[in-house]
C-alpha cells in the first residue's frame, strides 16, 4: 500500500532550523525547533538509537511518566527511553543527537545514562553554565550550532574512546537495522560472547541484544510513521509477527504501534534529521 501522510503536519507545529553544513563530528546531528502554536504542545518522546541533548531557551519541559521526574533547561536523555513526554507553550529548543560511540567520549557517561533524563551539569560540571550563558547571549541559530559543536569537539577530543571492536559492533548493528546476532558479532570482532556483552554494556549503555532491539524498533517506528501497516512493518523489520512488534513498541515507547504511527516527533524526523532535510533550501538559521 502507498504510504499516507502523518496525521499531524510537522510544518504546522514547528519552525525548524538546520546547520548550514553537517557536523564535523561523525555521529552528531543538530536541529533547532521553535513552536508555532499558541496552544500547549505535548509530544510523546519516541526512543531513538542515539543519546539526545536538549538545550531549551523557552519553557519546554520533559516529563518522565514512569519515574515521575521533570527536567528543564539543558538535559541529556539516554538510550531506551520510554514513557517520556515533552511539553510547553513557548518551546525554543536546540537538539543534538549523538551516537553512543560519540557520547561515550563527549559526555563521558553513556553507561550510566541508560534510559535516564539528566541535567547536563551532572556530566559537564561548571562548563555547562558557561556554555548556557554563551548560547543565551546569541539569537542566531547558526552561532548556537557552532558553540555547541565546538564544546562537543573539545570533549570528544579528550574523552575516553570506545574500543575499536565496540565501534565496529555498533556500526554493524546500525547497518543491519538491528538484525544481526550477538554470536555473529562476537565472531566478527574476534571476542567471546561474554567479553563483547560486558564491554559493549560498559561503553554503550545497553547490552548488545537491547541495542539491536532498539535499532530494529527505530526502523519499525519510521515505517509505521510512513503509513505502512503493522503487518508489513513486522515482516520488513524482522519481527516474528504483529504481536511481537506490538510488544517491542510498547516496551520502548509505552504506546501502541497505532500511536507511534501518528507521533508528530517522527513527522519532524524527515525534515530535521535526514540527509534530504540537511539540504533543504528553505532552512531558517536565524532568530
Amino acid at each position: 500500500m502507498p504510504p499516507v501522510e502523518p496525521v499531524r503536519d510537522a510544518a504546522a507545529v514547528w519552525d525548524i532550523a538546520l546547520p548550514a553544513r553537517p557536523s564535523r563530528i561523525a555521529g552528531v546531528s543538530m536541529a533547532a525547533f521553535r513552536g508555532r502554536t499558541a496552544s500547549l504542545i505535548d509530544i510523546q518522546v519516541i526512543p531513538y538509537p542515539a543519546l539526545t541533548m536538549f538545550i531549551d531557551f523557552g519553557d519546554g519541559l520533559l516529563v518522565d511518566d514512569a519515574g515521575g521526574g521533570r527536567a528543564r533547561g539543558t538535559v541529556v536523555t539516554g538510550l531506551s527511553l520510554g514513557g517520556v513526554r515533552g511539553s510547553g507553550r513557548n518551546i525554543d529548543c536546540l537538539q543534538v543527537r549523538l551516537s553512543p560511540v560519540v557520547a561515550h567520549a563527549a559526555l563521558g557517561a553513556s553507561s550510566e545514562l541508560g534510559g535516564a533524563v539528566v541535567d547536563l551539569e551532572e556530566l559537564w560540571g561548571p562548563d555547562t553554565v558557561r556554555i548556557q550563558e554563551r548560547l543565551a547571549a546569541t539569537r542566531s541559530w547558526e552561532d548556537r550550532f557552532a558553540i555547541v559543536e565546538a564544546a562537543l569537539a573539545r570533549r570528544h577530543g579528550t574523552g575516553p574512546a570506545v574500543d575499536p571492536e565496540i565501534d565496529f559492533a555498533w556500526e554493524r548493528m546500525a547497518s543491519s537495522r538491528g538484525r544481526i546476532r550477538v554470536d555473529r558479532l562476537a565472531d566478527e570482532v574476534g571476542w567471546s560472547r561474554k567479553r563483547l556483552w560486558t564491554r559493549f554494556r560498559s561503553q554503550i549503555g545497553l547490552t548488545p541484544k537491547s541495542a539491536a532491539k532498539l535499532i530494529r524498533f527505530d526502523h519499525a517506528a519510521h515505517l509505521l510513521a510512513a503509513g505502512h501497516s503493522a503487518a508489513v512493518v513486522a515482516v520488513e523489520s524482522g519481527y516474528v509477527d504483529q504481536s511481537h512488534l506490538h510488544r517491542d513498541v510498547m516496551a520502548f515507547a509505552g504506546v501502541t504501534p497505532r500511536a507511534v504511527a501518528v507521533a508528530p516527533g517522527l513527522a519532524v524526523d524527515d525534515v530535521a534529521w535526514t540527509g534530504a532535510g540537511q539540504a533543504q533550501a528553505n532552512q531558517r538559521s536565524s532568530a
